[in-house]
């Protein structure tokens, strides 16, 4: 029996891992710690007006972002913020060491799933070739949640859209990892929980399009339920061995 494909994409949040937080709480707690590493590195600001602008202009490039489908970093929200401030010439190191302040709040709530590591080990030994493309606007964030998860010995590289500058479902991220491997995108399988992002972008990419679904209950996926369908679907990540199986035996 051979594999009917050789590499399979996989993206992080919702798929690999999972968030077992409130929102709202840990966005104010990781609100509290940007303020206080900013204030320690010497900035003077008025902490709510100072956060509404921050969080303001978060928004606003993030309906740039999904129109557009580019990346725009938190590191170059902080810093155009900042410049508004009187500040425009905070160093790398300080922006560093006040974001990774901020996200080290919400890694501590991202938790991997438990058939993870059991379908990964299995992928490997099977053979398949195994890459993540992720959608975040923080690179070292997500590298910070791939070693939480020990997953990254499985991986032969991590795309982030914050260090490409591109964002699924822009099929240039999806180029990006088929020429890592040299393979025509017929060979590949994108496994994602989000419709608009994942199964759209390995469409218009070419690859086949796998949705898992276990926590994909959202308003964003809900919009596009009519419009959107994956090549195939699954509820949790201990299905994919049996479903590439199958694909197997279908195409034989």
């Amino acid at each position: 029996m051979s594999n009917p494909f050789d590499a399979i994409l996989f993206d992080l949040g919702s798929t690999l891992i999972y968030f077992d937080g409130e929102w709202p709480q840990v966005f104010s707690q990781a609100n509290a710690e940007l303020i206080a590493n900013l204030k320690n590195a010497g900035y003077q600001i008025e902490e709510e007006q100072f956060l509404q602008d921050f969080r303001n202009r978060i928004n606003q490039y993030y309906s740039s972002r999904e129109a557009e489908f580019i990346e725009y970093t938190s590191a170059y929200f902080l810093r155009s913020v900042l410049a508004d401030y009187g500040y425009p010439q905070i160093s790398d190191a300080t922006v560093q060491s006040c974001l990774r302040a901020m996200y080290a709040v919400s890694q501590a709530h991202w938790k991997i799933e438990a058939d993870t590591l059991s379908t990964l080990e299995y992928l490997h030994r099977a053979g398949y070739h195994l890459g993540m493309i992720s959608n975040a606007s923080d690179n070292e964030d997500v590298q910070t949640l791939v070693d939480k998860a020990g997953v990254r010995d499985y991986f032969d590289f991590i795309l982030v859209s914050a260090a490409v500058g591109v964002r699924k479902p822009n099929p240039a991220i999806f180029r990006l990892a088929l020429d890592h491997w040299g393979i025509p995108p017929t060979r590949a399988a994108m496994v994602g929980d989000m419709l608009g992002a994942d199964i759209l972008g390995a469409k218009n990419a070419g690859l086949f399009s796998i949705w898992i679904t276990r926590r994909a209950d959202g308003p964003a996926n809900r919009a596009h339920l009519d419009t959107i369908q994956p090549d195939a679907q699954i509820a949790a990540l201990g299905e994919l061995p049996g479903l590439l199986h199958q694909l197997d035996n279908e195409r034989e």
